[in-house]
């Protein structure tokens, strides 16, 4: 149980015994505990009012108690439970769907037995019973504390895969911001370049297309918006976006179109004939195709590649997707 005394010199406080002396007064507060003592003094004159005097000492006690308590709390934190009879009790509440009691009982682990042959396991496991239990933040938090501690482990795939999934489960439509995608995105890749031979590279990869044709849908509504709107050099930025970093995804197509369409209205002419013709060698059955190769032809206009544009050096420095039918 806890205790706290108080003394006051030169006068009388909350009925303390206290003795006189000199002109400076002493609040003395001490602190004990299981183990621990703490203490500090407070001088003043005498003479100070009585309500600032209690108000000092009583602000000051509850420091004290506030560290005191903090210190024992940690104290009563650690389980001297067997870390295997532990583990198996956090497994049989993942079992039966108990997942944030699970992810409570992993970390008590971790945190009672650190050097323990399950602690190491606890860890990735507490960051995957959070993720079942929807709780993200603290399924990404877990899960990046072991990738930091444990690259490169049996578990640190398993720990890349949490992180990116619980920013997968979050992304949202491509209206809306995608900074969630963005963060899915780069830890697949992560996974699927240093772990090309883990269980979860190939669900990996339909992830990041996924991630792509996301972020792809993004540029292209707001590349739309500029060109509507006649913000040609906006529209431009947008479209060259999914033609330069997302090529492989279904909104390529259409990009090349828009970018042909965004070039003509700017008079540059040959970017467009540029990108017409590249569109039309990889999607010659493309409605889009068939758009472009219109609108050119109605200025008297065909589809001609100039090697030099930035569109064919983008294209040529990734795989040709193929036609479409």
């Amino acid at each position: 149980m806890l205790k706290c005394e108080f003394g006051a010199f030169g006068g009388s406080f909350a009925g303390t015994r206290v003795l006189s002396g000199g002109s400076v007064g002493a609040v003395i507060c001490k602190v004990q505990g299981p183990g621990r003592s703490l203490s500090t003094e407070l001088r003043m004159r005498i003479g100070t009012p009585s309500r600032l005097l209690a108000g000092l000492i009583a602000a000051l006690a509850a420091a004290l108690l506030a560290g005191c308590a903090s210190s024992i709390d940690s104290t009563a934190a650690i389980n001297s439970d067997p870390p295997e009879k532990m583990y198996a009790e956090a497994d049989a509440m993942m079992s039966g769907g108990r997942f944030e009691a699970a992810a409570a009982k992993f970390e008590e682990l971790d945190r009672s037995h650190p050097y323990s042959a399950e602690a190491r396991r606890s860890m990735v496991l507490a960051s995957y019973a959070y993720y079942k239990a929807g709780k993200y933040p603290e399924a990404i938090a877990s899960a990046e504390r072991y990738t930091v501690m444990h690259p490169g482990t049996k578990d640190a795939p398993f720990a890349h895969h949490i992180i990116g999934s619980a920013y997968f489960d979050e992304m949202k439509g491509a209206n809306r911001d995608q900074g969630t995608t963005r963060k899915a995105l780069e830890q697949f890749k992560i996974l699927k370049s240093r772990y090309p031979d883990s269980t979860y590279a190939e669900q990996a990869d339909n992830r990041i297309r996924i991630c792509e044709d996301t972020l792809a849908a993004q540029e292209m509504e707001v590349g739309r918006y500029y060109l509507k709107r006649k913000n040609y050099v906006g529209a431009i930025n947008r479209f060259k976006t999914v033609v330069s970093d997302y090529q492989t995804t279904n909104h390529v197509e259409e990009a090349l179109a828009r970018l042909t369409e965004s070039y003509m209205a700017l008079g540059v002419k040959e970017e467009a004939q540029t990108a017409a013709a590249v569109l039309g060698y990889n999607f010659p059955q493309s409605k889009w195709y068939k758009d472009s190769f219109a609108l050119l032809q109605s200025d008297g206009l065909a589809p001609r590649e100039d090697s030099g544009s930035w569109i064919s050096k983008a294209w040529k420095s990734l795989p040709v997707v193929g036609n479409s039918g």
